[in-house]
C-alpha cells in the first residue's frame, strides 16, 4: 500500500480541484474504501484544513468556501510535459504510484487557466502510449519500493530471489538504480554472492531487507546500459562472433542494444553475441536485413543458416520474376 500521507494528500488535491465531490468517487480516485477515506478526512481536519460535508444520499466533502493552499506554478510546456509524463507513467506497472499520479494531476488542474486546462485534460485522449503487459504483483510493488528507497539511500539490501527454473536464492546486494524494460523493473547492482554486477527482475524478488550497511555508487552508474550489458552476455547456447563492415554508431542503431556487445576493430565492428542452434535462423535473418557487408567468424551454423536464406530468397525472386514474363506474355496483343 502506498504510505496513507500520500493518499491523504491526494484527497486534499482532489477536494481543491473538483470543488465538491461524494465519499465513494473519492475514495474510488485513491484507491481506499469509504471507512478509510472518512479516517483520512479526520486527518485533515487534525491539521486545519477546513472539511464541510452535505449528510444524506447524495452526500459530499467540500472545503471551506475560499479556502486555498499556496498553489504551484508551471509554464504551459512544463505542465503539457508533466501531463504527458503521467499518462506514461501509468503504463509502468507501478500501481503504488497511483495516489501520487492523481494528486500531482488535480495539483496541475488547479494552478492552470481554462485554455490550458482543456488542453492538458484532451491529453489523456490524444496521447496512447504502447505498453507491453507488465509483470508486476503488489508483491514486487512493495519491493520495487524497498529497493527504491535503499538505492536513493545506499543502502545495503538482503534479498531473497527466485530463479527462472525455481530455488530460492539469498544475497546481499548493493542496488546501484532500478531500470525497466520489456514490462519488468530490474534492480542493478553489485551482487555480493558472486562478487558482480548482477540485475534482478523485481517480480522475482521472494523478499527484500534494508540493512544499516552503506555503499558508494560507481560515478556516473547507467543502470540501463548495465542491464542490456548484462544480457547481451548472458550465454544463450553457442557463441557469435561477426565482423561488420561499417562504423561503431551504424552498427549500434542496426541491431535492439541487447542482441551482444560491439567492439571497434580494424576493418569494422566486431559483435559478440550468443543464441541456441533453434534461433542462428533468426540471427541470419537480422544478418541478410543489413545495408553493408560482414563476415562470419563463427560459427558455421549461422553460415549454413544464412545460405539456407539466400536460397529460399533467390526462389522467390525467381518465382516473381517468372510470374510477372507470363502476365505480360497473356496479356501482349496477339500478332
Amino acid at each position: 500500500m502506498a504510505a496513507p500521507t500520500t493518499r491523504v494528500l491526494a484527497v486534499l488535491e482532489l477536494l481543491q480541484a473538483h470543488g465538491r465531490m461524494s465519499g465513494p468517487a473519492l475514495a474510488a480516485r485513491v484507491g481506499v474504501d469509504v471507512r478509510t477515506l472518512r479516517r483520512y478526512m479526520t486527518t485533515l481536519e487534525d491539521l486545519g484544513i477546513p472539511i464541510t460535508t452535505e449528510r444524506g444520499r447524495h452526500g459530499a466533502y467540500m472545503l471551506v468556501a475560499g479556502f486555498k493552499l499556496p498553489p504551484m506554478m508551471f509554464t504551459n510546456d512544463e505542465a503539457v510535459a508533466l501531463s504527458v509524463g503521467m499518462v506514461a507513467a501509468r503504463g509502468l506497472g507501478l500501481a503504488e504510484g497511483a495516489p501520487a499520479l492523481e494528486s500531482a494531476h488535480a495539483k496541475l488542474a488547479r494552478v492552470m487557466p481554462e485554455r490550458l486546462k482543456g488542453q492538458v485534460g484532451a491529453i489523456t485522449d490524444t496521447v496512447k502510449l504502447e505498453y507491453l503487459p507488465t509483470l508486476s504483483t503488489p508483491a514486487s510493488n512493495a519491493a520495487l519500493m524497498t529497493l527504491i528507497a535503499a538505492a536513493q539511500s545506499r543502502l545495503r539490501v538482503h534479498l531473497g530471489y527466485l530463479a527462472p527454473g525455481g530455488g530460492k536464492t539469498e544475497r546481499d546486494f548493493d542496488p546501484y538504480g532500478l531500470a525497466w524494460r520489456a514490462g519488468a523493473w530490474y534492480a542493478v547492482g553489485m551482487c555480493h554472492l558472486r562478487q558482480d554486477l548482477r540485475s534482478f527482475r523485481v517480480d522475482r524478488v521472494a523478499g527484500v531487507q534494508a540493512l544499516e550497511i552503506t555503499f558508494q555508487r560507481p560515478q556516473g552508474f547507467d543502470p540501463l546500459a548495465q542491464l542490456l550489458r548484462n544480457i547481451a552476455t548472458l550465454p544463450h547456447g553457442r557463441a557469435i562472433e561477426v565482423v561488420l563492415r561499417t562504423d561503431l554508431d551504424t552498427a549500434r542503431r542496426s541491431f535492439t542494444p541487447a542482441i551482444g556487445l560491439f567492439e571497434p576493430v580494424d576493418n569494422g565492428v566486431l559483435l559478440r553475441s550468443s543464441a541456441s542452434d533453434s534461433d542462428m535462423g533468426w540471427f541470419a535473418r537480422q544478418l541478410a536485413g543489413l545495408g553493408y557487408d560482414f563476415d562470419i567468424v563463427m560459427p558455421d551454423i549461422l553460415s549454413t543458416e544464412l545460405a539456407k536464406l539466400a536460397v529460399r530468397l533467390r526462389a522467390l525472386a525467381e518465382a516473381g520474376v517468372n510470374r510477372v514474363h507470363m502476365d505480360e506474355s497473356i496479356h501482349s496483343p496477339k500478332q
